[in-house]
């Protein structure tokens, strides 16, 4: 059977019933690679697989939960959808609203904003608006422009992403017959690894492997962004950023069993 895209190759585990439009790009089904040559380097005898999420449509994983975003948008009426983006959500958001046939509004922070996707965006027809400020200040005027216009906000606030995103777990666990013993992810506002521990939680619930769940191995943006003049003001994110790194060491290691209790999207 050909694949046409994750929302309907999972639509028992997703929100979205027989009436949904699914709005698609052939996303999802990314490749597990298992890796030889660092395996060789470490001199362990390890299995390292990598994950290729840069084969989905517009390059990212970003694609997995905007594929549910903009099809729960549409299927709520919405002819319009709004983010603030430095980078994969705004070239993710502007290929999907073409494909919906639906308007994309894309809120950069002026000059902070990775060229390649800015030309994704635009080229898919985003309506680009650059603002003054940063990432926080741009989401700050996307939270705004929604609550007064009919328009879907499809940032990771957005439950409907980490919907999608969680399928990438169910890919592992159906390759692998089980979760990794350690899953390694990079972390910005840990929408990601929420989206996994779903995954991997739900095919546990349901009576299928995995029969342990994984260590998480998380790597923080924080310093990449201050190296490179992202952030405005860097001295309260820095003591921010030390001790968050503090308090999820402790927190993953006191649960290992629950390691998304007590997370906020």
């Amino acid at each position: 059977m050909r694949y046409t895209g994750l929302i309907n190759h999972y639509k028992d585990r997703l929100p979205v019933d027989e009436n949904t439009n699914f709005i698609s790009l052939g996303e999802g089904n990314t490749p597990l690679i298992r890796l030889e040559n660092i395996p060789t380097l470490l001199g362990k005898k390890v299995d390292i697989y990598v994950k290729y999420e840069g084969l989905n449509p517009t390059g990212s994983f970003k694609d997995r939960g905007m594929t549910m975003a903009v099809t729960k948008a549409v299927e709520a009426g919405s002819k319009a959808i709004i983010c603030a983006s430095t980078g994969n959500t705004s070239a993710s958001a502007a290929a999907y609203a073409a494909r919906a046939g639906i308007k994309a509004f894309v809120l950069i922070p002026e000059g902070k904003i990775a060229l390649g996707k800015l030309a994704q965006a635009m080229i898919h027809g985003a309506v680009i608006i650059q603002i003054k400020g940063n990432f926080d200040d741009g989401m700050r005027l996307v939270k705004e422009v929604a609550e007064h216009a009919p328009v879907s906000i499809v940032n990771s606030i957005n439950p409907f992403r980490l919907q999608g995103q969680k399928t990438a777990a169910f890919e592992i666990v159906e390759e692998l017959g089980d979760a990794p013993d350690y899953h390694c992810l990079p972390v910005g506002n840990a929408g990601n690894i929420s989206a996994h521990w779903m995954g991997y939680k739900e095919y546990q619930q349901e009576g299928n492997p995995p029969k342990n769940l994984p260590w998480w191995v998380i790597k923080q943006k924080v310093l990449r962004l201050l190296k490179r003049g992202m952030v405005d003001n860097p001295k309260p994110l820095q003591r921010l950023f030390v001790l968050a790194i503090r308090k999820v060491g402790i927190w993953l290691m006191k649960l290992k069993k629950n390691p998304m209790a007590g997370l906020t999207h």
